[in-house]
This record gives structure tokens, C-alpha cells and sequence, in this order.
């Protein structure tokens, strides 16, 4: 399936509220309904929308801690990189994993209640023995900035 710019709006315009009506949607990309519906459906089908879910304003609830931790790995082979993942897939507070170029392996995004909570797990995390030669952590302090969407219409330009 080869996009165009409408597709594009709607993706851009569910990303910010998955909730918004589809006579809304139509409106806000220049379609009649039964159309704008069409493309949605087929959007979905086709995987370009993964799912939908509600955003949790974590205030709200109490206190948490975010932290990135920088990790590098003993060694770089195939097998070391899946042992790694495996084990991180299973720790539910890690919200992110990405593989990094550069002077370490792996950033990660953890999401705990406190710092304790945080240092049990990376305990665990080396008990574990998956290969981490070192880690290190950065405790966020303040997110001034925090996107929930992608900027669709600057990045894919049609």
C-alpha cells in the first residue's frame, strides 16, 4: 500500500486522539465519512496503525522515577545481544531498549517507583549474568518536553 497525504493526515490526526469521531477525522482531512472509514480500516489492515491506548497521566497516580541507563556489553557477538534481550524483554519497568552506535551498546528507559526499586532491578539485571561489562545511569530530573505522536507531516513530506 502506497501512502498519500491524506493517509498521512489521518495517521497524524489518530496518533493525537485515537478517540476523535470518524465524521470528526473526515472532517479534519477534507473526506466525507464513508471514505475517510475506508482508509482507516485499510490502515489497519494494512499495520500502519499498530494499536490504540490510552495515555496515563502518571501524576495523577503518585510519585515514579524515570531513569536511562546506558549499557555496554562484555561481548558483541550475535548470541551475546540476544541473551541480553531476552532478559531485558522480561523486566516490565524497562520502557524502552534501543541498540545505539557509538560508545555503548544499549539505552534503555526504566519507569520505577523509586530509586530502590531501580537498583534491585539492575542487581537482578547482573545476576543474571546476560554479559553487562558496565551501565550507567541517568535519573531524570524534569521532562520539559514529552511528545506522544511522531510529526508525521514534516517527516514524510508529500
Amino acid at each position: 500500500m502506497k501512502l498519500d497525504r491524506i493517509d498521512l493526515k489521518i495517521l497524524s490526526e489518530l496518533q493525537k486522539n485515537g478517540r476523535i469521531t470518524n465524521v470528526e477525522l473526515a472532517e479534519r482531512v477534507n473526506l466525507s465519512p464513508s471514505p475517510c472509514l475506508m482508509r482507516v480500516k485499510k490502515l489497519q489492515t494494512e499495520g500502519y496503525i499498530a494499536n490504540y491506548s490510552a495515555q496515563i497521566n502518571l501524576s495523577k497516580l503518585g510519585q515514579a522515577l524515570t531513569v536511562f541507563t546506558e549499557v555496554t556489553l562484555k561481548n558483541h557477538r550475535q548470541a551475546d545481544f540476544a541473551r541480553f534481550l531476552a532478559a531485558v524483554e522480561k523486566i516490565e519497568s524497562v520502557m524502552e531498549c534501543h541498540l545505539i552506535s557509538g560508545g555503548y551498546d544499549y539505552l534503555l528507559k526504566f519507569v520505577t517507583v523509586d530509586v530502590i526499586e531501580y537498583q534491585t532491578t539492575m542487581e537482578r539485571l547482573l545476576d543474571l549474568d546476560v554479559g553487562i561489562e558496565q551501565y550507567f545511569s541517568y535519573v531524570v530530573l524534569k521532562s520539559p518536553i514529552v511528545r506522544s505522536y511522531l510529526p508525521l507531516d514534516t517527516m514524510f513530506r508529500l
